[in-house]
């Protein structure tokens, strides 16, 4: 991955996180934290 590929991916979800507090209070971002966090024990138990 070159650094222009990744910095416009960072743009982009920089800019998908701003328009979900913005238009969205933040709920997919607080959804997709707490789905993350599910997957995390699971790996963790799966050890």
């Amino acid at each position: 991955m070159t650094n222009r590929i990744a910095l416009w991916i960072g743009l982009i979800l920089l800019a998908a996180i701003i328009a979900d507090l913005t238009l969205n209070n933040g709920v997919a971002l607080t959804f997709l934290v707490r789905k993350f966090l599910d997957l995390i024990e699971w790996v963790v138990f799966w050890r």
